[in-house]
């Protein structure tokens, strides 16, 4: 009975723990120097209505000039490139399950930063939360990298 008991409170707990899950992580090429930057290219999600206005005003915000338009061919007139990624989730509200920023080199498109931010449904933030959260740890990463290397 003892153990009928104990695995039905552990399906119990196990149930009511999965929604809860988030992340939020940022990483840096070897070799990236993001204090370089000081003007970004940022290219809007093709089904994309207005999320990419958020990552410009933060990004602005941060005293970066920011220009948007369309993916080209390098290389582009800035000292990096935004893309992202948002994937969303409905649950009641339709809600920002997961933003993915990343960061590119304009002469050849290759990742300089990436940051990434996953709330689930328990544990959601707006989307001008989860897009300053990506945001100020690719920053934050972008710090920590400077402060080792000296």
């Amino acid at each position: 009975m003892t153990k009928l008991f104990s695995g039905v409170l552990l399906l119990g707990l196990l149930a009511l723990t999965s929604g809860c899950a988030n992340r939020a992580t940022a990483s840096l090429t070897p070799g990236a120097d993001l204090s370089r930057i000081k003007s970004f290219y940022l290219i809007p999600g093709a089904e994309d209505k207005d999320n990419y206005l958020l990552i410009k005003a933060n990004l602005e915000k941060r005293g970066y000039a920011v220009t948007t338009g369309p993916e080209m061919l390098p290389p582009y007139k800035s000292d990096a490139v935004v893309t992202y990624v948002d994937k969303w989730m409905w649950d009641i509200t339709m809600y920002m399950l997961e933003l993915t920023i990343t960061f590119r080199d304009p002469t050849n498109n290759s990742p300089l930063a990436i940051g990434n931010s996953l709330h689930s449904s328990l544990t959601r933030k707006s989307p001008e939360e989860m897009v300053d959260e990506v945001l100020t740890n690719i920053f934050k990463t972008k710090a920590a990298s400077q402060s080792e290397a000296k």
